[in-house]
């Protein structure tokens, strides 16, 4: 739990409102508007900048949780881990809550998000009930579906801070047991994994038990799982793998007519991925039993790791290692892609031939229903076009291979081709290479140039290209 109180007041919130408008006014005409904050979460590298920033200092904490209407108001800067801390006490929580603990709310939406349950709650924007947004122009309104920012509303999700900054946002939150159980089921190909997935999504259930969270992992073409959670307030010993255990080493095992069973409390279970990023924390010794012994626990956290990761890239600590080897450097491939259920197959078995890249995780999403667009909107996200009634599988994968000599992002632009093949969709919190105009249909530019008009238009933000594509 956070030191100082999880919730607080109008007063508090004003301030830090404040603060924020003061910050947008000194920064000097025709420079560019950006975040006054040391962390993110993105894998882009951006450019250093002596520049001023917008002071979010005071936006970073939940305004107020009301349990009869099971609605939250949260300051934009706020991390889902300050959130579902606040949220638990009532028995609550957000409808999708991204797997690392510092993420926060505003960057879930404006960047999107995904969780195990995103097969039945869609992605975190769409249990968002209303925002408040400084706009490039420095402007604060406030939007909704039903208002006249109704547009900015729905093209805000994967804008990444090019319309504006979220400062304050109404979700909507679901009542949650103390515990989840859980079953890995092991499949000795991708096909089927991929077909059990399908009447999962369908049925909410396996085996006549229901299903609540749903994801898996890939750790070869022959040995992949299913990780499916059930809400249980029913009492009995439960799981810790914030310590010497791994959570995904966990869900292994030989037995391909049974699933194996753990049991977990809800908090656990919400930040399972985060102890050891996922599986990332072994490129840091983290996972040797030797090390990990002498780690400290409070360092066994995804923020930790992305500092580590922050001193490789200023002093490319991977690729001197690997030139003493005698080792090519390194290319980065860090990314989440979303294929349609039906072609999870086909990227996953081309993935596992051509990047030397394992596990992989696998995470279905559909879009809510029913959508805050209303039931006739047709793709109702426009600057990330999934179609509604239409199940996809998000694939990620986060680590590096040999770089190509004179090709530089040769994996991650074979990857795009692929995605773009299987008319799939590119998150864009990491590397992106798309030649302008391709960029331009995959992420809805005749919405986005419209916003970018009337809510930027002296250009005081970067544009979504710039900001994901170019690296500004």
């Amino acid at each position: 739990m956070a030191s100082e109180p999880l919730e607080y007041g109008d007063a508090a919130f004003s301030q830090g409102v404040t603060r924020l408008l003061e910050s947008y006014r000194a920064i000097p005409d025709g420079a560019t508007v950006r975040l006054a904050k040391k962390t993110s979460n993105l894998f882009r590298k951006r450019p250093g900048t002596s520049a001023p920033g917008l002071d979010v200092s005071g936006l970073d904490r939940v305004i107020s949780v009301d349990p009869v209407t099971r609605t939250a108001q949260v300051a934009g800067m706020c991390t889902y881990e300050d959130l579902v801390d606040a949220t638990l006490r009532y028995g609550l929580v957000p409808l999708v809550v991204p797997q690392l603990k510092t993420i926060t709310l505003g960057g879930a939406v404006t960047g999107l998000g995904i969780e195990s349950t995103s097969f039945r709650n869609g992605l975190p924007h769409e249990s968002v009930r209303e925002i408040e947004i400084l706009t490039g122009a420095g402007d604060l309104v406030i939007a909704r579906p039903d208002n006249e920012h109704r547009d900015l509303f729905f093209g805000f999700p994967n804008s990444y801070g090019t319309l504006g900054y979220s400062v304050r946002l109404q979700i909507d939150l679901e009542p949650v047991p103390p515990y989840v159980e859980l079953r890995h089921v092991r499949f000795t190909s991708v096909a089927d994994l991929q077909a059990a997935l399908i009447d999962i999504v369908a049925a909410r259930s396996y085996r006549d038990e229901r299903v609540d969270y749903l994801d898996g992992v890939v750790f070869s073409g022959d040995e992949c799982y299913l990780v499916l959670g059930r809400q249980t307030d029913e009492p009995g010993p439960v799981s810790d793998y914030t310590g010497m255990e791994i959570f995904y080493r966990s869900i292994q095992h030989d037995d391909v007519t049974e699933p194996t069973r753990d049991r977990l409390t809800i908090r656990d279970y919400l930040w399972r991925w985060d102890t050891d990023w996922f599986w990332c924390s072994r490129a840091f010794g983290a996972q040797n039993p030797r090390i990990r012994r002498f780690w400290p626990r409070r360092y066994l956290r995804s923020s930790f790791y992305w500092k580590l990761i922050g001193l490789d890239q200023r002093w490319d600590i991977g690729d001197r290692l690997n030139k003493r080897k005698g080792l090519p450097p390194g290319e980065r491939v860090v990314q989440d892609i979303e294929v349609p259920v039906e072609r999870t197959t086909e990227f996953v078995e081309w993935f596992l031939d051509e990047i030397p890249i394992e596990p992989i995780w696998l995470c279905p999403l559909r879009l809510a229903d029913p959508s805050p667009a209303g039931p006739d909107s047709p793709q109702p996200w426009p600057l990330y076009p999934l179609k509604p009634h239409k199940t996809y599988v998000n694939v990620g994968f986060w680590s590096a291979v040999p770089a190509t000599p004179g090709q530089p992002g040769a994996a991650n632009r074979r990857i795009e081709r692929k995605v773009s093949e299987l008319d799939g969709h590119k998150s864009l919190y990491s590397e992106s290479f798309y030649p302008e105009d391709e960029f331009d249909e995959l992420y809805g530019s005749v919405a986005y140039r419209e916003l970018k008009r009337i809510y930027d238009p002296r250009g005081r933000l970067l544009s979504l290209y710039e900001k994901a594509v170019k690296n500004a």
